[in-house]
């Protein structure tokens, strides 16, 4: 149910249902995301990068976001790589479903709200994304709120031992 979606900060009580999620999708991912020790599927694990998340929000570099269908945690959004200097204020979007709430809109719903976030809070004026050139799914997502894609990273990522070209994707905020 689409509506239903929603996002706030992150907070260190996610880290037991991000863990439950990325331990039960590692082989669904594998192929968009680059590979993680093994404690980063444990919860003491997702508590630690939430610390490090949160910390980097702090220091205004990061806005780190988890996405809600109602009141459960299904997957995260984040704005990273926060420049908010006059002349550049920018942030690039990154977002993951989890499997059992993918296919309901709420990836799409989730970059709407958080473009909101960048504008409206953080000031920002350009959203930037990458995707791998072969996630259809996720550019989907991109284009519906407005996204255009701009370039080819060539070998930018390393993703299942190999490494892969990035679409890199824009949007000018207020538009």
């Amino acid at each position: 149910m689409p509506g239903s979606t929603g996002i706030r900060l992150i907070e260190p009580a996610d880290a037991a249902p991000i863990a439950e999620h990325r331990v039960r999708d590692a082989e669904a991912f594998r192929r968009w995301e680059p590979a993680q020790p093994a404690d980063y599927f444990t919860p003491e694990g997702q508590a630690e990068r939430i610390e490090g998340l949160l910390a980097g929000h702090r220091a205004g570099t990061v806005w780190p976001g988890v996405v809600l269908a109602g009141d459960r945690v299904i997957g995260q959004v984040t704005v990273g790589g926060i420049l908010p200097q006059p002349h550049l204020r920018r942030g690039s979007v990154g977002y993951w479903i989890a499997s059992v709430a993918q296919n309901r809109g709420h990836a799409g719903n989730a970059v709407e709200l958080v473009l909101r976030v960048m504008a409206d809070e953080l000031g920002l004026h350009r959203a930037e994304a990458s995707t791998n050139l072969e996630n259809l799914p996720s550019q989907r997502v991109l284009r519906r709120n407005g996204f255009t894609p701009y370039g080819v990273a060539h070998s930018a990522i390393l993703l299942d031992g190999a490494w892969r070209d990035g679409l890199l994707w824009e949007r000018i905020l207020g538009d």
